[in-house]
């Protein structure tokens, strides 16, 4: 009902199948490309608890059954703290147990709902009428045991602020990050918010191989962190590196990727849109001595221009992992321009992916994919495309 799990009902080779060959059919329908290898999905091993990031929303209309309805009992606790119903802003469905997320994320969310309803002066949030006090809730875990939590307020009450936050640390003490933002806005996205520490470190650690990640509030990662690990891995082994080539990662996020293969690479430039990320993609070299590593702030059809190449050097292998609508023609077109001797494309929507490849299918062909499952019991699935320049095997 929440909409987050819609395919839990399948069985879970059943769903790797569906998820394999829409990836395929993307590609052969949209894209009119077919690749010379396809393999098999990466299914993840972890079906359930594989989440390492859930934001749950408080608010005072919480969504009813029919049968509640049709009760129509006026003693009914309206109160949800939960996911958003599919459509409806403003309707939220209580969870009981997520089963996404470690369970430690279910004791947070209950013993914080619970506190909120048996204490006075914190009414949950009202998102038609934006009133009331708690507002959200976001929990993170990390693979290398840390747990964060941001409690999220619609306004200033420091005293019923620190009951709360006291209460969270007395009550799981596994906590290792403790933050608060005050949100007076009408939306509840917080990446431009003063999101300020209240106990322990401000930062989550995630390790991946002998690397160390560092994961803020506001830091975009994978929200499954084991099969973050595989995606990766495909990614640098279709990149091919032997330590000689320059490496474009195009929205590079916060570095992930390009620091995941500097070591195997002479250069790695990284570009993103989002400066925060940078400065996390940044941080995350220096704390992993890595010195072979740039990055860049902006617009990416703004930022990939010739001039830019000109000044950093061709890249011989570009990776890029654009958001879901894909790629912008202008960046296309300078990638064509560059011509990298292989480009690493990681897709989070098949359908944009193909599109994109078949605007390169007269310079570049598609040499393999793999679809990775980040997403179990959902229809979302990763892939990953190697192509490679035409010419490079005339020549």
């Amino acid at each position: 009902m929440c909409g987050g799990c819609k395919w839990q009902h399948l069985p879970y080779e059943e769903q790797l199948r569906f998820k394999q060959q829409q990836v395929v059919d993307a590609l052969t329908r949209i894209g009119h490309v077919t690749p010379h290898e396809v393999r098999p999905i990466l299914g993840s091993e972890q079906t359930t608890h594989y989440r390492n990031k859930l934001e749950f929303t408080f608010s005072n209309r919480r969504w009813l059954t029919a049968e509640e309805i049709d009760s129509e009992r006026s003693d009914t606790d309206m109160n949800a703290l939960g996911f958003h119903i599919p459509g409806m802003f403003d309707k939220v469905l209580d969870i009981r147990r997520c089963h996404l997320q470690d369970d430690v994320s279910n004791r947070i969310r209950l013993a914080v709902k619970k506190y909120c309803l048996t204490h006075d002066g914190y009414p949950f949030f009202d998102l038609k009428n934006n009133a009331g006090f708690v507002r959200t809730l976001m929990i993170r875990t990390s693979s290398a045991g840390g747990v964060m939590v941001v409690m999220a307020f619609y306004y200033e009450d420091r005293a019923r602020r620190e009951a709360l936050l006291d209460f969270i640390a007395a009550e799981v003490p596994e906590i290792t990050s403790l933050m608060y933002v005050i949100n007076e806005k009408c939306n509840d996205t917080l990446t431009d918010q003063d999101i300020r520490l209240y106990r322990g470190m401000d930062h989550l650690i995630e390790r991946m191989e002998d690397l160390q990640f560092k994961v803020g509030p506001k830091s975009f990662y994978q929200t499954n962190s084991q099969q973050a690990y595989r995606l990766y891995s495909v990614v640098r082994e279709f990149a091919e590196l032997s330590g000689c080539e320059t490496v474009y990662d195009l929205y590079t996020g916060t570095g992930t990727i390009a620091n995941f293969v500097a070591r195997r690479s002479r250069r790695v430039i990284g570009i993103e849109y989002v400066p925060e990320a940078i400065d996390d993609a940044r941080v995350n070299a220096g704390l992993n001595g890595i010195e072979n590593a740039v990055f860049y702030a902006g617009d990416m059809k703004d930022m990939l221009t010739e001039s830019f190449i000109e000044a950093h050097g061709r890249p011989d292998v570009v990776i890029t992992d654009p958001p879901r609508t894909g790629m912008h023609n202008d960046v296309t077109d300078t990638i064509l321009r560059a011509a990298p001797e292989r480009i690493v494309y990681v897709s989070c929507n098949p359908a944009t992916q193909a599109r994109d490849i078949a605007r390169m299918a007269d310079q570049y062909e598609i040499v393999r994919i793999q679809p990775v499952d980040m997403f179990p019991h959902t229809h979302h699935v990763e892939n990953v495309a190697l192509l490679r320049k035409k010419c490079a095997e005339k020549c």
